[in-house]
């Protein structure tokens, strides 16, 4: 038997999951043709963007987590966005913020080890434009995605 696994983890990270309308109908006690139009409708107006799957990230490899704080050059002050944008293309980065403070930039990245993140840094993060990088290790998760672990 052929190992799917991560095709299928790369598919969910994507947006490919579903709600389970009949769990939900058991549990609010409505049909599933109410909460059926109620989702899309939510969909529709942009209140639900996407569907994923919630993981123990040590199992599918990406069991290090960072919190990297940016400070932006002068230049690219004015448009941070765009940077953002740029950063949020790659997979490894698991969220970007545009904040206040003593920092321009949050990014929330995942990596499958200390090394890999190393080299995750020197190719995507070490380029123009950021001036100083901060790193803020994760040394155990306890509630992700809202969900308690």
């Amino acid at each position: 038997m052929r190992d799917l696994r991560p095709r299928i983890i790369a598919l969910l990270k994507t947006g490919h999951c579903t709600p389970q309308l009949s769990r939900l109908a058991r549990e609010l006690k409505e049909p599933t043709t109410t909460l059926h139009y109620n989702i899309k409708r939510l969909e529709k107006e942009g209140a639900i963007l996407s569907y994923k799957a919630v993981y123990d990230y040590k199992k599918i490899d990406a069991g290090f987590c960072a919190f990297v704080l940016l400070t932006l050059s002068p230049d690219e002050y004015g448009n941070p966005e765009r940077i953002g944008v740029e950063f949020a293309k790659h997979p490894e980065i698991e969220s970007v913020d545009i904040i206040t403070g003593d920092w321009e930039m949050l990014l929330k990245v995942r990596a499958k080890d200390q090394d890999a993140y190393y080299e995750f840094v020197k190719t995507v993060i070490s380029r123009k434009g950021i001036t100083k990088i901060k790193t803020l290790t994760s040394l155990k998760q306890l509630k992700t995605e809202f969900v308690v672990s």
